[in-house]
């Protein structure tokens, strides 16, 4: 076996965990195997007899292509005014096989992924790295550019965010989970009555303008209404997942981890007495959200 064919041999054992490392930073299976494609680039012209740990190098050159791909969307995002619309769902990337993406998305959470893209580039590395890869601090520091304590603070600071301890949450979650879950299995099954018996009888929808399917109306009031009408457009419950949004349980709609709508609930007497569907790209990014433990 030649040196070159050994080198590609050790690459491809590793490629799952760059591409699960990369995944969960980017939130994108394309950009994922771009930044994959990347590290074999960078293998391949350096000096790999002086490579002391394959696995750990691999790992810390996808993270640094990840680290300026996030701070490149970052860029963008501040030079362009539609750079916080989502990207269209009906649209994914040619290279990408959309069942595959949702598939990845789903085992992460598709929620976790919402939330993680509302953390700055240097939060998200850290916390990925060490929370869900269990890379020390020491280079975790050296990819950040940061102190080891630095890049600690930085991985709490995030981890902060994604659980939500930043709030004051309602202290009858499990309660709220409970009918959401309820909520979302009823419009995934189609079943009206299994949604009537969850909302308060006077229960009250409001819309941003184009939130809704075409026709639907922008307040809608009244449960058995508002239920059958739900059932037309119910395609998007299964990208819907329960989320804490601002303290409370309430849902997203995010395929392969783009956020397009949240849905936010008001309770009352154990029932869902209102819904606010946001689509705004501005109100979506005031949102407070965290992920929910499953």
């Amino acid at each position: 076996m030649s040196e070159k064919d050994w080198l590609a041999e050790r690459f491809e054992e590793n490629r799952g965990r760059m591409r699960s490392v990369a995944y969960r930073m980017l939130g994108s299976l394309t950009e994922a195997d771009d930044a994959v494609q990347e590290a074999w680039l960078r293998l391949s012209r350096s000096d790999a007899s002086q490579i002391g740990n394959l696995g750990g190098w691999l790992t810390t050159v996808v993270a640094r292509v990840c680290l300026d791909l996030l701070r490149s969307r970052t860029s963008r995002r501040e030079e362009s005014m539609d750079a916080d619309k989502p990207e269209p769902a009906a649209h994914p990337s040619k290279s990408a096989d959309p069942e595959q993406e949702a598939l990845l998305a789903d085992s992460v959470g598709l929620a976790l992924l919402v939330v993680l893209q509302r953390l700055t580039p240097a939060e998200r590395v850290a916390f990925v790295l060490h929370d869900m890869f269990a890379v020390p601090f020491d280079e975790i520091g050296e990819i950040v550019g940061r102190e080891p304590a630095a890049a600690r603070q930085l991985a709490s600071r995030a981890r902060r965010r994604v659980r939500g301890t930043g709030t004051v949450p309602d202290p009858n979650l499990s309660e709220q989970r409970r009918m959401i879950d309820g909520f979302l299995a009823a419009l995934r099954a189609r079943d009206v009555d299994g949604l009537v018996a969850l909302l308060d009888p006077d229960f009250a929808v409001r819309a941003d303008p184009g939130a809704g399917a075409a026709g639907a109306l922008a307040e809608l009031h009244g449960a058995r209404a508002w239920a059958k009408q739900a059932i037309t457009y119910s395609r998007g419950a299964r990208f819907t997942r329960p989320v804490l949004v601002n303290g409370s349980v309430g849902a997203v709609l995010a395929p392969g981890g783009k956020l397009l709508r949240a849905l936010v609930f008001t309770f009352a007497n154990g029932k869902i007495a209102h819904m606010e569907v946001i689509a705004d790209p501005a109100r979506l990014a005031q949102l407070e959200l965290a992920a929910l433990d499953d």
